[in-house]
């Protein structure tokens, strides 16, 4: 019997990233004062297209594709012309996680048992309480990240993944497993505080080369603090005087900016020229503040485990600014123990934009101790 998929859209999901909220959840109107654009229905077009792009090339129709009104999925598949069947289920116009628990059993009652859902980890843990709150737990679920962190393991790495996926469960060689959820406490994040919890478990195909694989915490060692202190004084011995440094998030390079003597936001993006430090930064004051794109580097290291570089929860250090500064000029910096425990040992990529992912992808340069550099391939 062929498969029906359920396509589910959250059209906030992510809207917070570029503009340095870190999430959308609770402040959406506040994403919209600060110039906050939709993501999720150009993440849906993409994987819609690479649905029709693999289903063309092995010569055969697209699967049916159940799916909720208006912006939670309807409006994509429009825009897509795929065959299509929209539910009927009452969302309202500023959609809320008591539209995604209604959506996700009305899609089930119509038939579906795989649901692809774009959004973020929030949008998730609504899926979870749907599948727990009416029994559903034969639903298959696979996330296309559209969010800001994403750090369950329900999500593909990228929206093209998802085609994969759903032709493998259609054809019956992926088996179903379960994926973490997990639960960040996103006020806190604005803090600069990192609370996350496991939330539950959902059922997916299990297809490990497409998954990103859950966030797992750097390890609290001696070794490990050793060894981000050695990879800050590598960079600080390679500043130039006149250069300016965009910091991506994270422990190692919280590390580089105690060294340093500034203050760094360990879960946003900073912005390091000339002695000065400008902390938590948008997109938008990123583009404002650089004025020599020759002389900019970007510093970031991979999420622990998952090892993606860009498209997960800095998406402030967005395409333009990743295009202006230049492959070159990006410095990778993960500690041995930190490599090590990457899946499949490979980097990743998600910035949202083909072009630049292609840009990144094949072999980079990885400072992991003083002068100690390992080629590392992204993917």
């Amino acid at each position: 019997m062929a498969v029906i998929v359920g396509l589910l859209v959250n059209p906030i999901a992510g809207m917070g990233g570029r503009v340095g909220l870190k999430g959308t959840d609770g402040v959406y109107e506040e994403a919209l004062r600060r110039g906050a654009v939709p993501v999720a229905s150009g993440r849906a077009r993409e994987f819609l297209e690479a649905l029709a792009e693999t289903y063309s090339t092995l010569g055969r129709p697209t699967p049916l594709i159940m799916t909720c009104p208006g912006q939670m999925g309807a409006e994509s598949l429009e825009a897509s012309g795929l065959e299509h069947r929209v539910i009927k289920v009452r969302t309202r116009a500023t959609t809320s996680s008591s539209d995604t628990v209604r959506c996700v059993k009305g899609l089930y009652d119509n038939g579906v048992r795989l649901l692809v859902f774009v959004g973020g980890d929030g949008t998730a843990r609504d899926i979870y309480d749907s599948i727990t709150r009416h029994g559903l737990q034969d639903l298959l679920v696979l996330g296309v990240p559209s969010g800001v962190k994403m750090y369950s393991g329900i999500f593909v790495v990228n929206p093209r993944d998802a085609a994969e996926v759903i032709r493998l469960v259609d054809e019956g060689t992926a088996t179903p497993a379960e994926f973490e959820v997990m639960d960040a406490d996103e006020e806190a994040f604005r803090q600069d505080r990192f609370i996350i919890r496991l939330y539950g478990y959902l059922n997916g195909p299990s297809v490990p080369a497409r998954f990103q694989g859950a966030k797992q915490a750097s390890p609290e060692t001696t070794n490990e603090r050793e060894a981000q202190e050695a990879i800050a004084r590598y960079l600080k011995d390679r500043m130039i005087a006149d250069g300016t440094y965009i910091l991506g998030p994270g422990t190692t390079m919280k590390a580089f900016a105690d060294l340093l003597d500034i203050k760094k936001t360990v879960l946003g993006v900073d912005l390091y020229r000339a002695g000065e430090i400008h902390n938590d930064l948008s997109e938008s004051q990123l583009l404002e503040l650089i004025k020599d794109y020759s002389k900019t580097w970007i510093i970031v290291s991979p999420i622990g485990h998952q090892g993606l570089l860009f498209g997960r929860g800095n998406q402030q250090i967005s395409p333009v600014v990743i295009a202006r500064v230049g492959r070159d000029r990006i410095w990778i910096v993960c500690t041995p123990a930190k490599l090590g425990g990457i899946e499949g040992g490979t980097l990743k990529v998600d910035t949202g934009d083909e072009r630049i992912d292609k840009m990144l992808r094949g072999y980079i340069r990885v400072v992991t101790d003083y002068a100690e550099i390992r080629l590392v391939k992204v993917e």
